[in-house]
């Protein structure tokens, strides 16, 4: 794994989860989509993705794609809607998500999925959570990423020009709307040296 390299910016003291206020901004996309983007929202996020890299117990998976299995490229965990957090900052993190975004249609987010980059070489196709409600319904999906940055792109379904978000260190991004069905996520790999990046992805029951 790629060594971790630890953020200059943000070290004075602060609420360790604020609130979600004026500084989380949303960009209206097309066809009923949304982001909202809310830079170094957690203080002591490289805290806390140190003890999450140790706590979290990664596995690695294998996935048909085109006729073959193929290893995931990247360390993944799950946990379901009432399973305990391994963290308490992440339980904090999901209320105050709950409580912005409780009246999206779907309900208060609920699940938590962890991804682990190792390095460059990991990451993640262009998809959308379409997995149960996500497929016809709208959804919240919050992703907090930890960690040094790795370039998030969004999409619109089927090709055309992506939004680039260089997402870490305690970043926000919110996807809501008709956003999984309608428009793409990806986090490509890069050849250049960066470090490790976790991302927690906060779901509504039901969509993966």
């Amino acid at each position: 794994m790629t060594a971790f390299q630890r953020t200059l910016f943000g070290a004075g003291p602060r609420v360790p989860v604020p609130p979600l206020g004026p500084e989380l901004r949303r960009t209206v996309l097309a066809a009923g989509a949304w982001v909202d983007h809310r830079p170094a929202w957690i203080d002591a996020a490289d805290d806390l993705f140190e003890r999450l890299l140790t706590t979290i117990p990664w596995q690695a998976e294998r996935r048909t794609m085109f006729d073959r299995i193929v290893d995931v490229p990247r360390l993944l965990a799950f946990y379901d809607s009432g399973a305990p957090l391994p963290d308490p900052l992440l339980d904090t993190v999901r209320a105050h998500l709950a409580r912005r975004y409780g009246d999206e249609e779907g309900g208060p987010v609920a699940t938590a999925g962890a991804c682990l980059y190792r390095g460059g070489w990991d990451s993640v196709a262009w998809h959308g959570d379409r997995i149960g409600r996500g497929g016809v319904h709208d959804t919240v999906v919050a992703i907090l990423s930890l960690g040094e940055p790795r370039r998030f792109l969004l999409r619109p379904r089927g090709g055309g020009p992506a939004l680039r978000y260089d997402l870490g260190h305690g970043d926000l991004l919110v996807m809501g709307g008709s956003c999984q069905r309608t428009w793409e996520h990806a986090v490509p790999k890069t050849r250049h040296p960066v470090g490790p990046r976790i991302s927690i992805q906060y779901r509504q029951p039901g969509v993966r």
